[in-house]
Formats: structure tokens, sequence, C-alpha cells
């Protein structure tokens, strides 16, 4: 049975859903013009004024905002509320320039824990399940979303955070966890700790997962679920829009749906900034209509993926985004060809191997290389110097086919390759470009 937090809006005809957002950007964009001088410059620059916004078809005449203009912005440039009705802050995890630091009002916080509410339900969370929250809390949006949610909807909250392994799994045991909230990668960690610690999938307490803050494949997915014995459901949020819940997965596991009362997204091409129709594949643009301390108006994202609004059979009507494929800034372009790590991590779960890998990007003699370091599992891993290089030559192949270029493949004894309790490491790029 389809279980839902907010039925009436997450089914709401597509109708109501778009006078819900005209009503509420029409509102968001005169909050900003009276509130945030460095986005009234930027809509003064392209001759826009908040009488020219009277409906969701008017967004495309608004300027973007980029992460260059929240580092711009820095601390408190984009700031839509006095400080004093500000209750909290997060930041993103970035290791380059200043981080982004999104302020939240109560009002903002509220909001956000009902989206991740949503998202619980919809992976069939309920007020009698145990939701075990291993994502990192602290400034991180991760931890503290999903707890909230997770108190929404009146689900035994399990604040453990990341680390400390066995400390989980007992807990996880002990406690009888029933959701399980953490990167893809740690899941796959937990999973594989399990099973050295002779745990089947019928003997962990597990029914469903929620997992996102990186990109992770659909061979993943399947190899989390038969090794923890779970249904594993995608979500998708950004620390510049709130956090996780900006998009769920629900029991089709067929896209993520966006909460679209909240949230109005659209797709364009990253090169010309052209709104693109629907169904086409280009970069996600968000605007957040209702936050009121950090109001973002048409954020690129840098995510790659595409929209649908086909008839979901859970009933909710919200769009829904594919699974981001990559993202337009992270992508790697190696020889003039652009690759994603989630191609080749497609190429290496289709051989067998596990979601341990690393990709090693250098320029050696001026021509770029690209050398892809993967861990064999216990089962298949051998002393075989030929049986090793035929496994090798196996998976040259495969990513010749699936990126068009040749790759350099390593492969590595069990646990060589340092586990993640975060977001995994997948690329290392050594070239100084």
């Amino acid at each position: 049975m389809e279980r839902y937090y907010q039925k009436d809006i997450e089914c709401a005809p597509y109708e109501e859903i778009r006078k819900i957002q005209s009503e509420k950007l029409v509102k968001q964009v005169k909050h900003v013009w009276d509130n945030v001088p460095y986005y009234r410059k930027k809509m003064e620059e392209k001759g826009v004024t908040p009488d020219d916004i009277k409906s969701v078809d008017d967004l495309h005449k608004l300027p973007f905002l980029s992460k260059k203009d929240l580092r711009d912005a820095y601390p408190y440039g984009l700031l839509g509320k006095p400080l004093k009705d500000c209750v909290r802050i997060h930041s993103t995890s970035g290791t380059t320039g200043k981080r982004v630091v999104a302020y939240y009002t109560q009002h903002d916080i509220d909001l956000w824990e009902d989206c991740c509410a949503r998202a619980i339900m919809a992976a069939g969370g309920t007020d009698e399940d145990v939701v075990h929250v291993a994502y990192g809390y602290g400034l991180f949006t991760g931890g503290a979303g999903i707890h909230g949610g997770s108190h929404k909807v009146g689900s035994l909250t399990v604040p453990i955070s990341s680390g400390n392994t066995d400390r989980q799994i007992m807990f996880i045991n002990d406690l009888g966890a029933t959701i399980l909230c953490c990167t893809p990668s740690y899941a796959a960690y937990l999973g594989e700790r399990f099973k050295e610690m002779g745990y089947g999938p019928d003997d962990i307490p597990l029914k469903a997962g929620i997992f996102g803050a990186e990109a992770w494949s659909e061979e993943m997915r399947a190899d989390i679920e038969k090794t923890l014995g779970i249904k594993a459901y995608d979500i998708y949020g950004l620390t510049e829009l709130s956090g996780p819940g900006v998009a769920f997965e629900c029991s089709a596991q067929d896209g993520m749906h966006i909460n679209e009362d909240h949230f109005i997204a659209e797709i364009i091409d990253p090169d010309t900034e052209e709104v693109l129709p629907e169904g086409s594949q280009g970069e996600l643009v968000f605007t957040a209509v209702d936050k009121e301390a950090f109001p973002m108006i048409r954020y690129r994202t840098r995510d790659i993926c595409k929209l649908t609004r086909e008839k979901c059979s859970c009933g909710r009507t919200h769009v829904r985004m594919a699974k981001p494929m990559g993202r337009s800034d992270d992508m790697l372009i190696i020889r003039g060809v652009n690759v994603f790590p989630s191609q080749i991590e497609t190429v290496l779960m289709n051989n067998g191997y596990a979601a341990n890998y690393q990709i090693v990007v250098d320029r050696v003699n001026n021509t770029d290389t690209l050398d892809v370091q993967v861990e064999m599992t216990p089962e298949m891993f051998t002393d075989n110097v030929g049986e090793i290089e035929e496994r090798q030559k196996k998976l040259v192949e495969g990513l010749k086919s699936m990126l068009g270029i040749k790759a350099k493949v390593s492969l590595l004894a069990p646990k060589s390759i340092a586990r993640s309790e975060g977001k995994a490491v997948r690329v290392i790029d050594k070239r100084k470009i």
C-alpha cells in the first residue's frame, strides 16, 4: 500500500500545482527584489522587475544564480531575512574556494522537514519504524534533514551520524532498525561488513534504505538491495535549496518526484542557457518558491538529467527527475571526450565488481591518461597473474565500448582502496589544467 505524508498536495492535479507555483513565484520575486540587493542588481542588469513576473510562464525572464554568485556574495549577500529571524545555517562540503553557507528561518526548516517526511513515507516509513540516520550531522545537511523528517513521521529516530561501522551494525541489530539513511557508498560498505560478520540479508532487520548525496548507478542499487535485503530508494537535494528532500523516489523506483509546491524545476542547455522541452537531457535548474532566509531563484545545479510527467503508478503527480547521469562541471573531459564516472561504474558493476573504485586522471607528455583502479571481490581474488590480466583486458574493452576512449585498468586486492563514511572520493584528477 502506497503511503503519503501530505496526500492532497502530493497527488494534486497539474493545474493546481501550476497555480500554487505561480502564486508563490510572484510573491518570492517581490521578496527577493525588496530584500536581496545582490539578486535585485542581477534583475536590473537583465531589465526585469517584479511587475514582469505574473506566473510560472515568466520564469525564463529571470537571471540565473550560480555557485560563483554564492561565493561572491559570501557570507551574507544573498540573505533574504534579518539575522534575528534566522535560526540555523548549513554549509556545503566543498573543498575549493569559499564554502556555500545556507540560512534557515524556522519556517524554512519546517518545510524542509515536511519534504523529508514525504520521502520517508514514500519509502514505506510509518510511526512504527526505526529510522537509522547514518548521514553526517553538523554543517552537512544530510543528517539534520532526514532526522527532522523522521520526527515529523513519528518514527523512532537513531541519530548515529557517520563512522564507527561496528557500532552502527550493533544498533541496527539491537534496535531492530528498519530504514537506513546514508550515502550509497557507505550502505555498500555496511553491507560488506555485515557479510564479513556472517549476516545474510534475512538476518538484517532493515527493510528499506534512503540513499543520496552522491551519484550511484542502478547496478550499485541492485548490489546494495541484494546484500542488505532491502528496497533502496534514491533521494536528491542540495544545501543551496535546503538539503535532502528536494526530490525522492516512490515505490515505483522510476525517477524522483520533485516537491513542486516548493521547488520549480527547469532543464536548460548548459552552454546556451536555453530552456529545453520536457524529456530533453540538460542541466537541472531550481527555483525555491517559499524559502525565506536563503531564496534561490533559477539556481544552476550543474546536474545533468531529464524530467518526465508521465503518469506514475504511485499516484503522485509531481514531475519526476531521472537519476543525474553526471554533472556539467564535474564531467571529465579526457582527450576531448566527455566522461561521466557513472558510465565507468556501470561497466564495472555489469562485470561483477563491487562499488569500490577510483578514477585517476593525469596528463603525461601532453596526453590525458585514464586509470581505473577497481577492487576485486573476495570471491574473484586470485594471485594468478594471467587470470588478472585477462580480466583487466575485458574491462578495458568494456570501457572503450562505453566511453569511446581507451582506459588503463588496475585490478586491486579486496579492501585496498580506503573506505569512505561520507561521500566517496571517486575521481582523482592530477592534471594541472
